[in-house]
C-alpha cells in the first residue's frame, strides 16, 4: 500500500500544505490562513493548519492517514514552541506521534532550497533570517530576531528605513530624496507630518510597512542615492549573517552553497548584484543559487526522512 507524507509551511500570512507519496511524487497542495501562533493564537493556528491540510487532501483525493508529517512554522524557536506545534499536529491527527517533526520555517527553506544537501539558506521576505546545517548535522541561525531588533534587509526593514530617510529629508538632515514623496504617496498621507499619527495612534501593520519595499527598490532603480544606500546597507547586513552561520558551521574556509528564498530577493539585479558581491567578499568560494524547491516541499522531504 502506498504511503503518503505531509509537509506544512506555516507562516505569518498563509499556511501551505503539500502531500507527496513515498517516492516523492507531489499529489496535492492546499492553502490556509496564517499559522504563526505568536500572532494569531494557538486555536486559530490549528484551524488554519487544518484548513490547509483539508484543501491538500481534497486536491489529492486522499482520505487515508499520513505516514509522517513535518511542520516548518514561523515563530518556532524554543522547545516550548515545538511542543505546542506537535500538540496541534496530534490534535489534527496528522500522523503518528513519533513521526511528527517540527522546526522553524528556516529549516524547511534550507531543505527545499538545496534539496536536502548541507549548506546555508538566506530568507528575505517580510522578515529575514539565515540558517545552515553542515555535513555532520550541526545547525546555526543568525538574524531573524524579529522586527524590533533584527530582520535586516527584509521588506519590513526597508519600509522602516524608507520612513526614517523620508523624515530626515523633510528635516533637511540628508539631501532631498524621492523617498519622501514615495512614503507620502504609498501611505496616502497628505503631508509627511501625518506620519506620526499613522505610526503612533492609528498604527501600521507589518504588511503595510513591508509594502514600502517595492517603492524603495523602484527608487533605487531610478538612481536615487539614498535608496541605493539602503540596499547597500541591507545586503551588507544580510551577508554578515551568512558569514556568521558559515563560520559557526566550519563552512567559511572553502566551498559552500547558499540558497536564496523570499519575495524580496526576486527583485533582480538591484538586490542580487550587491548581495552577491557582499557575500563573495566574505566567502569567496560560496556558490549562490535561488532555491531549487519551495519550502513546503522541503517539509515533505524532511517528512520522508521520518519514514526511515
Amino acid at each position: 500500500m502506498t504511503r503518503f507524507v505531509l509537509g506544512i509551511d506555516g507562516g505569518g500570512t498563509k499556511t501551505e500544505a503539500a502531500i507527496v507519496d513515498e517516492t516523492g511524487q507531489l499529489v496535492g497542495v492546499g492553502l490556509g490562513g496564517p499559522s504563526n501562533y505568536d500572532d494569531v493564537g494557538v486555536a486559530t493556528a490549528q484551524a488554519h493548519v487544518g484548513q490547509a491540510v483539508d484543501a491538500a487532501r481534497s486536491a489529492a483525493g486522499l482520505s487515508t492517514p499520513f505516514a509522517a508529517a513535518f511542520l516548518g512554522m514561523a515563530g518556532v524557536v524554543s522547545a516550548h514552541d515545538r511542543e505546542i506545534i506537535h500538540t496541534i499536529a496530534l490534535n489534527l491527527k496528522l500522523a503518528p506521534a513519533d513521526r511528527i517533526g517540527v522546526d522553524h520555517d528556516c529549516r524547511i527553506a534550507l531543505a527545499g532550497g538545496l534539496s536536502g544537501r548541507p549548506g546555508i539558506v538566506l530568507i528575505a521576505g517580510t522578515g529575514s533570517s539565515c540558517f545552515g546545517i553542515n555535513a555532520t548535522g550541526q545547525q546555526w541561525r543568525a538574524g531573524g530576531w524579529g522586527t524590533l531588533i533584527s530582520d535586516e534587509g527584509s521588506s519590513y526593514w526597508f519600509g522602516v528605513q524608507a520612513i526614517q530617510a523620508a523624515v530626515r529629508a523633510a528635516d533637511g538632515r540628508i539631501p532631498a530624496t524621492p523617498l519622501l514623496n514615495g512614503v507620502i504617496t504609498h501611505l496616502r498621507l497628505s503631508q509627511i507630518d501625518d506620519i506620526m499619527h499613522r505610526l503612533y495612534v492609528t498604527g501600521m501593520s507589518k504588511t503595510e510597512l513591508a509594502g514600502l519595499a517595492p517603492m524603495v527598490i523602484d527608487t533605487a532603480r531610478q538612481g536615487d542615492s539614498a535608496a541605493i544606500g539602503l540596499i547597500e546597507r541591507g545586503t551588507q547586513d544580510m551577508s554578515e549573517c551568512v558569514l556568521a552561520v558559515a563560520q559557526r558551521l566550519g563552512l567559511a574556509g572553502g566551498p559552500c552553497e547558499l540558497a536564496l528564498v523570499g519575495g524580496l530577493l526576486q527583485a533582480g539585479p538591484i538586490i542580487t548584484e550587491p548581495l552577491y558581491a557582499a557575500v563573495h567578499t566574505r566567502l569567496p568560494d560560496c556558490q549562490i543559487t535561488f532555491a531549487e524547491q519551495r519550502p513546503v516541499l522541503g517539509a515533505c522531504l524532511l517528512a520522508l526522512q521520518l519514514l526511515a
